[in-house]
């Protein structure tokens, strides 16, 4: 290593002209290999004409984009989504749902090096072909529980309301003999998330690889870049489609017996419904990747003349790793905290669960069912407001109740029909467009340098070991990224907890309110601390590297090139 830096010629800019001086070369493996290598799209000898217009990088990349974009709605988008559901379901804590939203990074982490490795010299797009049908059974299964539990039982409604002594029928009884069997079917969503891993492990390693094999070096960063743009869209209509269905019941149809609506603590949406559409679609994608061979026609193939220089090179490449470890922290903290972060705010105080004005009204503390009071006061339940009626005309409203003080501006009183209304007070943080337009531009910067790294990291390897350097860096990006960075925010989130949900046999289970100050400090400063840490390695990583002279890089690139080899 020189002191100036690193030098590697393969990111030296195209010369002109120079693809005319290339000339004709066979391939190491014979021209006959490559050619039957190079052989139509079809299974077997069915080749049917209309497949041929597929049989591109273009075509490839449009198959690549759509199960990328279904990977991303399963993976990052609607697990995320359902897991509260998931939670009341079937009776989890939250520590065990984390292992769930793990056993997928595990997986990976577990394959990622074995893939990679032996997947280099195989027929990639089959290896692709098996991803969709991991990706596909890995959906089922995760959806088979709401198939195997049988209906929910949402049980009787609890009085949310203020009860006179000795009227209340709630009687308790703390066993620990009882166990619901519903917690057992925790082995079957890690199941169904280890599958998704397995099926998630070739998509960005082999499928990455394969792309630049298809493609120019120059063109190159442009289709990744473009596969890369769809997988993000992944998450996006995850989040938009499983919230949507969460506003279905969870059985379709609402029993006749329940007179409960989505406001009831009771409700369960139907999650399992985009779970089961996307297994049908990506088993549907087989089709495309089974049919492509192992190379595109007219695959262009580059000189591997630089590889001498790659032992010097890979010590800037370690960086890469480094660096987009640290991204890799701050993107899962994107997907995995943004909406919670975004809709925490709350408006005005909660008060004393309990108080003199609620004291005789016997209120569950298991029940949390967010009340605002006329005074703009958020409470904890219409109970511990001391609501002592209800009415449902449009909309439901409570009266009567015994802890809502005045309204803080006085308004006539044909105007205040109500003491209290469901759900939490209107946000009142005038910060909030300046948060999400920094928000917005992190996020954009952030996104940004994964195309770069991906392709840098594929110049600065042989190509023999482009998809096993690929493969370790999915495995580097676990190891220090997905995995802890979950728990590390976790942590956080849990930190700035003020009220736990304690029921009656004194069962800790999840946080009912966070102080949101608390935890707005807490979050930005370790994504902050993660992109301080991008920064410091992105720096170290251009020092080390220095391209050679423009006339070296010449004499390198010229005596290895080979031409475009045509069937």
């Amino acid at each position: 290593m020189k002191v100036g830096g690193v030098e590697n010629p393969v990111f030296e800019p195209p010369i002109p002209g120079l693809s005319s001086q290339r000339q004709a070369a066979p391939s190491a493996a014979g021209p006959d290999v490559v050619s039957a290598e190079e052989g139509p799209c079809g299974w077997g000898r069915f080749v049917p004409k209309a497949l041929q217009l597929c049989n591109n990088a273009e075509g490839y990349l449009a198959a690549y984009s759509l199960l990328a974009i279904f990977q991303g709605i399963v993976v990052n988008g609607l697990i995320n989504i359902s897991i509260s559901t998931i939670e009341k379901r079937y009776e989890l804590n939250s520590s065990l749902t984390g292992l769930i939203s793990s056993s997928y990074d595990i997986a990976f982490c577990i394959l990622s090096l074995f893939v990679s490795f032996f997947g280099e010299s195989g027929h990639k797009p089959r290896w692709l072909a098996f991803s969709a049908f991991m990706l596909g059974l890995g959906s089922l299964t995760f959806s088979l529980p709401h198939f195997t539990s049988g209906k929910y039982h949402y049980g009787t409604k609890i009085e949310d309301t203020c009860q006179i002594p000795g009227t209340s029928s709630a009687n308790f009884t703390c066993s620990t003999s009882t166990r619901s069997s519903l917690s057992s079917y925790l082995y079957v969503f890690i199941l169904g998330q280890l599958l998704l891993g397995i099926g998630g492990t070739p998509l960005y390693t082999l499928g990455t690889a394969f792309i630049d094999d298809s493609v120019p070096k120059n063109k190159s960063s442009i289709y990744i870049g473009i596969g890369y743009a769809m997988s993000l869209m992944g998450p996006a209509i995850g989040y938009i489609l499983g919230g949507q269905l969460l506003n279905i019941y969870i059985d379709i149809q609402i029993p006749e017996s329940a007179k409960m609506d989505r406001d009831d603590p009771r409700w369960l949406g139907a999650w399992w419904i985009a779970f089961l559409a996307c297994f049908f679609a990506m088993w549907l994608l087989v089709i495309p990747f089974s049919c492509f061979p192992k190379h595109l026609p007219d695959t262009v193939e580059e000189s591997s003349a630089y590889e001498s220089n790659n032992s010097q090179c890979f010590r800037s490449f370690s960086c890469h790793w480094l660096c987009h470890v640290s991204t890799k922290v701050y993107r899962k903290s994107v997907w995995k905290d943004t909406k919670f972060f975004c809709n925490s705010w709350r408006t005005g105080t909660l008060h004393n669960l309990t108080a003199p004005c609620n004291a005789n009204c016997k209120c569950l503390r298991a029940m949390y069912y967010p009340v605002c009071g006329r005074d703009e006061v958020q409470y904890f339940s219409p109970c511990f407001a001391g609501c002592a009626s209800q009415l449902f005309n449009l909309e439901k409203t409570y009266h009567n109740c015994s802890c809502i003080g005045k309204p803080k501006v006085e308004i006539g009183s044909e105007d205040f029909l109500y003491e209290a209304v469901p759900g939490k007070c209107p946000p009142k943080c005038g910060l909030l467009p300046l948060f999400l337009a920094t928000f917005f531009f992190a996020v954009v910067f952030t996104f940004m340098a994964v195309t770069p790294t991906t392709v840098a990291i594929l110049r600065c390897v042989p190509d023999k070991q482009r998809t096993f350097a690929l493969g370790v860096q999915s495995v580097f990006l676990r190891l220090l990224g997905t995995i802890p960075g979950p728990i590390l925010f976790g942590a956080a989130i849990d930190n700035s907890c003020t009220l736990w949900d304690i029921n009656e046999c004194q069962t800790t289970g999840a946080c009912w309110v966070y102080d949101n100050e608390s935890m707005a400090y807490q979050l930005m400063g370790i994504s902050a601390a993660c992109k301080l840490i991008t920064i410091i390695f992105v720096v170290i990583a251009v020092w080390l590297y220095k391209p050679p002279p423009a006339s070296a890089a010449l004499s390198e690139k010229s005596s290895g090139m080979v031409s475009t080899v045509h069937t």
